[in-house]
Formats: structure tokens, C-alpha cells, sequence
């Protein structure tokens, strides 16, 4: 009778191990197909354009310096005040593209020097007019910054930017952001824009 048991017991495991392996390949199948299936959604998901899942337009301007115009413009438009007789985009779009040879077309060499740092910026062409334009500007609005006391000198290949402290986390402070760092620094260049798009009598960075 064990004996038997053991049997029908054998038969059974043998029966449910066939139909697990047919369920288990008919899932696979399955799951071949469904994985093909999503592949094809996958792609064609990618070939849409991205902008479809949005509503609305677009926020992006597709450009830096286009959109800092456009972001002027809407500043001058909302204002009543503003005297368009006197409204001058293109000194901001020279301005913008100075700002744009200082960062990418222009070489410095830093000098570690007592309180701080000393900086040669050297370029060519337009990139040699920005320096001239941007950096004995900029110093002045950095003097005082922190603490920090700047000076800044033309010479006939760029300018001379020294940027010291008495403080020695102001010193690493300084050294840290370098000279791109310490050109960007401060809230002023974006009151410059708005003053030349307006047509103010302000300083030329």
C-alpha cells in the first residue's frame, strides 16, 4: 500500500513538472512577444517629438544671449515708464557677445600672492576688446565685496585683475572662484543690462 502511495505519488510530481515546464516556455513565449511589443512602443515613443507630452509653448528661448534680450524686452515692455526713443538692444547685444569672448575666448595665468590672487587675462581681437571693455570695469564693483580689495589695470594684450583680503577665509574664498568666479560675482550685471537696453548713461563693462 506504501508502496502505492509512492507511485501515485511519482506520477502526479511527474505530471505537474510537465505541465510547469509547458506553462514556463508558453510564458516565455509570451514574454518574448510581449518584450518585442514594448521594444516597438519603446521606439516609437522616441521617435515622437518631445515637445507632445506638454501643454502650452515652449519656455525656452533656444539661446543665451537671445534669451537675456528677450527676457529685457519683456522687463521694458510691462514698464510704462519706458521711453522707447531711447531704448538701444543693440549696446546690450554688444555687450552680450563681450560677455561671451571673456569666458570663452581668453587666457589667464594666476598668481598666488599674499591675501589673494593675481590674475593676467590675455586675448585677441574681439576677445582683446572685451578684456579692455569688461575687466578695469568689473573691479570697481567687486571693491569692498566681502571685504575684498580690487584693482584691476589695462595692458596692450588684456588686463591685470589683483582681488586680496585680509581674511584668510576670504582668502580661499577668492582663490576658489578665480578669475571667471570672481567676474561673475555680484548682482550688477543684470542692472547693467536693463540700464543699456534702456539707453542710461552707464559704465561700459
Amino acid at each position: 500500500m506504501k508502496t502505492d502511495k509512492m507511485g501515485i505519488a511519482s506520477l502526479l510530481a511527474g505530471a505537474l513538472l510537465a505541465l510547469n515546464i509547458t506553462g514556463v516556455s508558453a510564458q516565455s513565449g509570451a514574454g518574448h512577444q510581449m518584450h518585442g511589443t514594448h521594444g516597438m512602443d519603446q521606439m516609437e515613443h522616441a521617435a515622437r517629438p518631445a515637445a507632445m507630452p506638454y501643454a502650452g509653448i515652449p519656455a525656452l528661448p533656444g539661446q543665451d544671449a537671445f534669451g537675456a534680450i528677450q527676457e529685457i524686452i519683456t522687463i521694458l515692455e510691462a514698464d510704462p515708464a519706458t521711453d522707447w526713443s531711447r531704448v538701444n538692444i543693440a549696446a546690450l547685444r554688444a555687450h552680450l557677445v563681450d560677455m561671451n569672448r571673456l569666458v570663452m575666448e581668453t587666457d589667464v595665468r594666476i598668481k598666488f600672492i599674499d591675501g589673494g590672487l593675481e590674475m593676467h587675462v590675455t586675448g585677441r581681437g574681439g576677445a582683446l576688446r572685451a578684456i579692455h571693455s569688461m575687466v578695469p570695469a568689473h573691479a570697481p564693483m567687486i571693491d569692498g565685496v566681502n571685504g575684498w580689495v580690487a584693482r584691476a589695470i589695462k595692458t596692450d594684450t588684456g588686463a591685470s585683475l589683483t582681488v586680496t583680503s585680509a581674511d584668510p577665509r576670504e582668502v580661499a574664498h577668492i582663490r576658489g572662484l578665480g578669475f571667471y568666479g570672481l567676474m561673475a560675482t555680484g548682482s550688477h550685471h543684470q542692472t547693467h543690462h536693463l540700464g543699456l537696453a534702456r539707453g542710461e548713461s552707464v559704465h561700459t563693462q
